[in-house]
């Protein structure tokens, strides 16, 4: 172990629990597995705890430790009622048999179950929170155990500073914003050629994504800049309805949605525009890899504010009301129409990098969570 290894991580071992429902392509569980790749080679034994295997997930490194907390086929039953109990059971000895220093817990239901199954155990939680927190635990009862229980947690981490207003003070003083490491594939020089008249969006197709908002604003302008066409990268729902409705609106040679692809940042490396269109989003990965890498960006000011948080509008990228079509063709008028402008604003961008730069922001993290470990 290297002398800065020595710095952070204590000389005895250090288990570390990481829980998720799966790892499935999207930017929380990107996240979750950079920050095992780097816990791993920073010496701590790394245990990744999912309830399922989902189809094309991200891919761990073998001497990583995955382990299934979901039921088996012939441990369910048809009382919904009997299946919590057991994979609460089923958890619970997980945590009990694997007897982690610190469990890490992302998104939603996850947070509460791994707060649930561990309690008594003297393992300390630390939950994140990834997305905005009433779009989290949108029903009532969620929203009150997420402000009640999670007061049990050893430490919150949330996205943004917004994020905070959801919660009571007791919960609040045990909270930190820690950032989102940056996927490496996205640390390059910025592309200061002949940038490609080409859109481009990423993201999981579904309605909070809204890309069906792109793809109107993208044939308000078709006629007046026929070179520019607009792709979408992601998987989902939506996606045979938004390719149904470019052929409606006679765009289909411009339009292209490839589904989920490995080498985004290749992509979209010499796009004339960015865009992130969501109603809702925590602190977006796609929106920080695309303008770490400079390009012009357009964004929602969606809440709970992480996009408010990254763009300064109009100096670094721009900020449009979610669901305003209108303001999103003006916007994307601008960064196809004048090059200048956009090449500022896609430079002004790319100062981001240096305070997402994964040795620094995983190191972050690292330290967060051995600092909540149970005491020996």
């Amino acid at each position: 172990m290297n002398r800065k290894q020595d710095e952070t991580v204590p000389s005895e071992k250090i288990h570390i629990a990481l829980f998720i429902s799966a790892l499935r392509k999207g930017g929380s569980e990107r996240v979750l597995v950079n920050l095992a790749e780097y816990l791993k080679n920073q010496g701590v034994q790394v245990t990744v705890v999912t309830q399922y295997k989902g189809k094309g997930e991200y891919e761990l490194s073998p001497d990583i430790k995955r382990v299934f907390s979901e039921i088996t086929e012939e441990e369910t039953s048809k009382s919904r009622a009997v299946n919590f109990v057991r994979r609460f059971r089923k958890l619970r000895r997980i945590w009990k048999d694997e007897n982690p220093d610190v469990i890490l817990s992302f998104i939603g239901k996850n947070n509460l179950m791994a707060l649930l199954t561990s309690s008594f155990l003297n393992i300390p939680v630390v939950i994140s929170v990834r997305g905005e927190p009433r779009a989290e635990y949108a029903s009532g009862l969620m929203r009150f155990l997420a402000r009640t229980y999670f007061a049990k947690a050893a430490g919150v981490v949330l996205q943004t500073k917004e994020a905070f207003s959801f919660f009571p003070d007791r919960i609040r003083k045990k909270a930190v914003i820690l950032k989102n490491p940056l996927n490496p594939s996205f640390i390059r020089e910025r592309f200061e050629g002949e940038r490609e008249l080409c859109i481009h969006a990423v993201g999981r197709m579904d309605a909070n994504k809204n890309h069906e908002m792109i793809l109107r604003a993208f044939s308000g302008l078709a006629e007046d800049f026929p070179g520019a066409r607009l792709v979408i990268y992601g998987n989902g729902e939506c996606r045979e309805p938004l390719l149904k409705l470019a052929g409606q609106m006679g765009l289909s040679e411009r339009v292209s949605l490839p589904g989920a692809v490995t080498d985004v940042a290749d992509k979209i490396y010499k796009s004339s525009a960015f865009v992130l269109s969501s109603f809702s989003e925590g602190m977006p990965n796609t929106l920080i890899e695309a303008m770490c890498m400079g390009l012009p960006v357009i964004s929602t000011d969606c809440p709970c504010g992480g996009p408010a948080e990254l763009i300064q509008d109009g100096v670094n990228g721009f900020l449009i009301p979610p669901g305003d079509t209108d303001a999103l063709e003006r916007r994307l008028r601008i960064l196809l129409s004048d090059r200048e402008k956009a090449d500022e604003m896609g430079r002004n961008a790319a100062r981001l990098l240096e305070e997402y730069l994964p040795e620094h922001v995983d190191r972050e993290w690292m330290e967060y969570l051995i600092s909540r470990r149970k005491k020996k």
